[in-house]
């Protein structure tokens, strides 16, 4: 993208000058977002959980022993990604509802 500056007005040039300055600072907060998403979406990929991968223990043990409660529904894709039904739904949770799934069909059975 060629810019002839030459050719802008005091106002343009302040206003591009304010834009470039956002765009440099925010620049590596940008470039963090993008990698973390994309290190999340493959963790995903292998039926992980980012933290899982860098805590070195599987998340739902953890939630285990802080009390978390019996989990109450199970990825069908994924039968290790579980949900208490409590708090915010998990993503799995709302795709599968979105692909047609019911929550009964994902219900884990009652011991």
């Amino acid at each position: 993208m060629e810019l002839d500056l030459n050719t802008l007005s005091l106002r343009e040039l302040k206003d591009l000058q304010v834009r470039v300055n956002r765009a440099v600072v925010t620049y590596e907060d940008r470039r963090k977002k993008e990698a973390l998403a994309e290190l999340e979406d493959k963790a995903r990929q292998l039926g992980f959980t980012l933290n899982e991968l860098l805590s070195g223990q599987p998340q739902r043990a953890t939630r285990a022993r802080s009390g978390g409660g019996a989990a109450k529904f199970a990825n069908p894709l994924n039968p290790s990604e579980t949900w208490t039904g409590r708090g915010r739904k998990p993503k799995w949770f709302t795709e599968a509802l979105a692909m047609g799934q019911t929550p009964d069909e994902m219900a884990v059975p009652e011991t």
